[in-house]
């Protein structure tokens, strides 16, 4: 066990003090013990209550040592979380001026965009409804066949399915009724 002496001067809390001013003070009553005991026989419950008051020293020495550990873990994580909070922030300032100046690029480039097709749009309309018409009716003729052949898919796989699960019903029935068979004879 630790020198109490030299836990004294590492200690650094007032608990810390206190509890090595209680071991003093156990160690001045533990010597009055030893005197008594060199003159009476050593009873089996004095030493059990220095081994009891070793040990509860021992214990605060431990409790207070998790303590401090404990305590700077805790600084070291609200350090980490910190540097953490303050990338995080770097990031999303950094983020925030790119996403800015990207959507400004953006806003240029469709708003002369947009001039650029009304302007053709201007001198073209009639061809331009036309060619809009004709796209569109292409795109439902396309989407028409994209949905048949969808709902096609669709109903073989759900036709497969039941089948396998038709097929996989009766095969457990027929083993079902197997085992009741051999159950019964």
């Amino acid at each position: 066990m630790a020198n109490p002496r030299a836990q004294a001067k590492k200690s650094e809390s007032p608990a810390e003090e206190k509890t090595t001013k209680e071991e003093e003070e156990t160690k001045k009553s533990g010597a009055g013990a030893r005197a008594e005991a060199s003159q009476q026989p050593v009873r089996p419950l004095n030493e059990v209550l220095a081994q009891a008051q070793k040990a509860q020293a021992a214990y605060r020495e431990a409790e207070q040592e998790v303590a401090r550990i404990y305590h700077m873990n805790e600084m070291q994580v609200a350090d980490a979380y910190r540097k953490t909070e303050q990338q995080a922030g770097q990031a999303y300032e950094t983020s925030l001026k790119q996403a800015i100046k990207v959507r400004e690029q953006v806003e240029q480039a469709a708003l002369k965009a947009r001039e650029q097709a009304e302007q053709q749009a201007a001198k073209a309309r009639e061809q331009a409804e036309q060619l809009a018409r004709d796209a569109y009716q292409k795109a439902l003729e396309q989407a028409q066949k994209a949905a048949e052949q969808t709902i096609a898919q669709s109903a073989k796989l759900r036709d497969e399915t039941l089948a396998r699960a038709w097929q996989t019903r009766e095969e457990m029935m027929a083993q079902a009724w197997d085992i009741y068979n051999k159950i019964v004879r």
